[in-house]
């Protein structure tokens, strides 16, 4: 038996973890998450709901390498008016101030504008998670002006500062059309000093590796947007690639899948756990169900205590103050938003809430 952390490889999820893997996801064993957490004292809970993450589909204009939920331009999974809508009411029903849209390419569905028009209404501070070069797509000309006539935040998609690696996790000609989109929301204000909007870029490792240092990674990328393209940003935000959707195949082809898993599991850092983005936020998927994360919904794991959770089946007030408290559905990927520095939504975990 191999041994890692001082704990016994398993070759199946330990059964508390309440996650059954299928075949084609699960690596040759790993040390239970939940197991791990409970040796730390921790017991994972929601605490509360500042932040609800909306996906509105799966459609995309890219077929990155490194996509958990493998969206791409051929997937017909899309929030439909109506489903947006109960998201609304949901979000007016909980304590979020801020609402996180992401997708597949949020701003492909037909009901993305509406949907930031009623959110920032009704005060809610907006993101935008885009891929930049949706912003080329048919019918998105205005996209930009329009982002920052509603002071929408965004979140940038920017693997790296050079060609050829942007290139090979993304698509061919990425690189070039995520340069000038991001000229252009410069242009607009975004990512320029005293305009109060805001850009950041997030990048994700195109290999099977941990992202470095993100505070030296984001001066790198300053440096070199700067200097070589006059593109400034507010902040970078690292993120670890999950070994799900896409990015498992690759590895898989590779035969890097089980010791990418094992570095996960290796890198455990029990500090970032009072942090995970999971205690205070809750994801919507395209088709109402509520999911505890982003990758919890790409598994299909739909929340730990009672039945699956759907927008419209019972009042929203009811359901927001059902999630809050609730225990946390755990699986083997959530090493992956505990290794090293820690991983979420908003960048390294350590770096965002104690500087390091």
């Amino acid at each position: 038996m191999i041994a890692l952390l001082g704990l016994p490889f398993f070759r199946d999820i330990e059964e508390q973890e309440h996650v059954t893997m299928s075949d084609t996801l699960r690596p040759v064993g790993l040390p239970s998450f939940q197991q791990r957490i409970e040796r730390e004292g921790i017991r994972l809970q929601r605490t509360r709901i500042d932040t609800v993450q909306l996906n509105l589909g799966r459609l995309c204009n890219q077929s990155c390498t490194h996509c958990h939920l493998e969206a791409g331009p051929h997937r017909t999974e899309i929030m439909s008016r109506a489903m947006a809508e109960l998201a609304v009411d949901f979000v007016a029903a909980t304590e979020a101030r801020t609402v996180d849209i992401t997708g597949g390419a949020p701003e492909l569905n037909s009901s993305f504008r509406w949907l930031v028009e009623r959110l920032v209404k009704e005060g809610r501070h907006v993101i935008d998670r885009c891929n930049l070069t949706a912003l080329y797509e048919p019918g998105q000309q205005d996209t930009p002006n329009f982002l920052a006539e509603q002071g929408v935040e965004i979140v940038a998609s920017m693997p790296c500062y050079t060609r050829e690696n942007v290139d090979q996790q993304r698509g061919g000609g990425v690189f070039d059309k995520s340069i000038a989109a991001l000229r252009r929301l410069n242009e607009l204000g975004y990512g320029r000093e005293g305009s109060g909007l805001v850009l950041n870029v997030v990048y994700n490792p195109i290999g099977a590796f941990l992202p470095p240092s993100q505070r030296q990674l984001e001066a790198e990328y300053k440096q070199e947007l700067a200097s070589r393209f006059a593109i400034s940003f507010n902040q970078l935000l690292t993120m670890v690639n999950m070994p799900l959707g896409r990015f498992a195949n690759r590895l898989k082809a590779r035969h890097e899948y089980d010791t990418y898993w094992a570095s996960l599991a290796a890198a455990f850092n029990p500090s970032t756990l009072d942090y995970l983005m999971c205690r205070n936020m809750v994801s919507v998927a395209w088709d109402g169900f509520i999911y505890d994360c982003d990758f919890n919904q790409a598994m299909g794991l739909r929340l730990r205590n009672g039945k699956p959770i759907r927008l419209g089946e019972s009042p929203a007030k009811e359901v927001a103050l059902h999630l809050v408290a609730q225990e946390i559905l755990v699986g083997l990927h959530c090493y992956g938003c505990t290794a090293d520095a820690g991983s979420s939504c908003q960048g390294a975990l350590q770096y965002e809430k104690k500087g390091s």
